[in-house]
């Protein structure tokens, strides 16, 4: 499936946020084996809360875009199909940010700072795996916003303001081809 300028232009912002993100890691410098178990255990609650809200607004936005297919599909105006195509990438995006937020809490929940078994030297790996998956499932996030932003935008200039010569709307030249 081929990428539309307004997704890619999502996932861009998605890269800058997921890279400023990452840069706050970058700036903690180097830790112990100790003091990354103990960040770790402080920063557990916060994940796991990062993790319920990212699964939380996941769940709304499908149910949101079943909203915005009503409306598309019952307006005046007809949109092609590259419209439905754009709906379709921010179901699947947006599915795969669910999930992978629902196993990402699920991990987190693991008691891995309470065993005795895991080598100190573990949890700064383990600290940095922990940072790098909450960046990218935030900025996953951010890239399905800005998605479903560019598509709410388009549902208002065709469907609100009446635009016909907007590169999703069919004009009246196209609808007599059909």
């Amino acid at each position: 499936m081929k990428l539309s300028t307004y997704t890619k232009r999502a996932i861009f912002g998605g890269i800058i946020s997921m890279l400023i993100i990452l840069l706050g890691t970058i700036l903690l410098g180097k830790l112990s084996g100790y003091e990354a178990k103990v960040l770790i255990k402080n920063s557990l609650d916060g994940m796991n809360t990062l993790c319920n809200t990212i699964a939380l607004a996941s769940a709304t936005i499908l149910a949101l875009l079943l909203t915005l297919l009503s409306l598309s599909s019952t307006s005046k105006s007809k949109l092609k199909k590259d419209h439905y195509y754009h709906v379709l990438q921010i179901a699947k995006l947006d599915t795969v940010v669910f999930i992978a937020s629902v196993i990402t809490f699920l991990l987190f929940n693991l008691p891995i700072t309470e065993s005795d078994n895991v080598p100190n030297n573990w949890f700064n790996i383990l600290y940095y795996i922990s940072l790098g998956i909450s960046s990218l499932l935030s900025a996953s996030l951010i890239v399905v916003v800005l998605m479903l932003y560019n598509t709410v935008v388009n549902i208002i200039k065709i469907i609100g303001l009446g635009m016909t010569d907007h590169p999703l709307a069919i004009n009246e030249d196209e609808k007599e081809i059909e």
